[in-house]
């Protein structure tokens, strides 16, 4: 019973997995490249060196936050589409506080943090109050917000926050140097912002399993009238969903600013958003399995460009992974959910003969 249980959790998550690799590996087969030097290539592309582990690190933390917050919106049965420009609001706050208020490493560094999760929150709060009070499904406000965000964030770029010299598609310039997250030796790794990231997952974990507020969330988002009925407050809830997975994403967001790119630049959030709902979706909704999905995205995401250097093959394979691994998931996902209705159809067809042979013998 046990390892049928642990096959039950595994299986969404690994059968993709090994389909992808079948497949990946017969797409090299056919172009004439050896699938074993391919993936060798992807893990010491993305392990070799500890600076490929820090860029490892460093691709990990943006999208364990956003999967974090979008894990509270999931469990209230919200598809935040929004996260993209949850992230933006994030990255412009902190830029705007950082080029208005000039201030040492101790002062401007969690105020850059909280201005980034303030501006996310608050990008997630329209979200939320479009979705309540305006009736507008959250897929059509989130998208609609994601470019207006983009939208916003290039007007900044080549207006008000333009260099002296001109502005550029390489965005503003570098912020003042107090403003940096401290890193590790010679590479990109912050472990301030490795650490926020990994409370987050944290904390949504506990908060999802362990609080009133989580549980009033899944109820919702299992039949939001039926919790409504029992008392559950569902609009004040939903807009706090948007509210708490925003002020994730904004702090992704601001980080992306002040550890990663140190300027705000007009795709500062790199799809990160839209990657976060396939990884919150292939973990099956459960936050122990995120940093797990994390990392494996990451990891193709350091480790494909190798594919370029060294096999001359496009390093858009890595694009190819982590596409096949999300189609595969849903395929499998439907032939599940497929194969659990005819068991549940089955007892009926069964009780139906018998009941129409009772009333044959009365």
């Amino acid at each position: 019973m046990k390892a049928r249980a642990l096959y039950n959790k595994l299986a969404p998550t690994l059968i993709p997995v090994l389909l992808t690799l079948v497949s990946s590996t017969i797409i090299l087969l056919l172009a004439g490249a050896d699938p074993l030097e391919a993936y060798g290539n992807i893990v010491t592309g993305a392990l070799g060196t500890p600076r490929k582990l820090a860029d490892v690190a460093l691709a990990v933390v943006p999208l364990l936050l956003c999967s974090a917050g979008m894990l509270i919106t999931f469990a209230a049965g919200l598809w935040n589409i929004g996260v993209e420009g949850q992230m933006i609001a994030g990255a412009l706050s902190t830029t705007w506080l950082i080029l208005s208020f000039p201030a040492p490493a101790y002062v401007i560094l969690p105020l850059s943090v909280l201005a980034g999760m303030a501006g996310g929150a608050v990008w997630g709060l329209l979200i939320g109050t479009l979705r309540t009070y305006g009736r507008v499904n959250e897929i059509f406000a989130g998208l609609g917000l994601n470019f207006v965000a983009m939208a916003l964030t290039n007007y900044l770029i080549f207006g008000p926050w333009k260099p002296p010299d001109g502005a550029t598609m390489s965005g503003t310039d570098p912020f003042p140097t107090s403003s940096w997250m401290p890193i590790m030796g010679n590479t990109r790794f912050s472990l301030v912002a490795f650490l926020l990231a990994v409370a987050a997952i944290i904390i949504v974990y506990i908060l999802l399993r362990d609080t009133s507020w989580g549980l009033r969330l899944k109820a919702i988002g299992l039949n939001a009238q039926a919790a409504n009925r029992l008392g559950i407050n569902t609009s004040r809830n939903m807009l706090l969903a948007f509210a708490a997975c925003g002020a994730f994403a904004g702090l992704a967001g601001s980080l992306q600013t002040t550890d990663v790119y140190h300027r705000l630049i007009p795709q500062i959030s790199g799809g990160i958003g839209y990657l976060s709902q396939l990884v919150v979706l292939l973990s099956g909704l459960r936050a122990q399995w995120v940093p797990l999905v994390v990392l494996f995205f990451s990891l193709i995401q350091v480790g494909s460009p190798r594919l370029e250097l060294r096999m001359q093959l496009d390093s858009a394979l890595g694009g190819v992974l982590q596409s096949s691994v999300v189609l595969f998931f849903l395929l499998v996902r439907g032939f599940r959910e497929r194969a659990a209705r005819r068991r549940a159809e089955r007892p009926l067809e069964n009780e139906q003969p018998d009941a129409e042979k009772g009333k044959a013998h009365a």
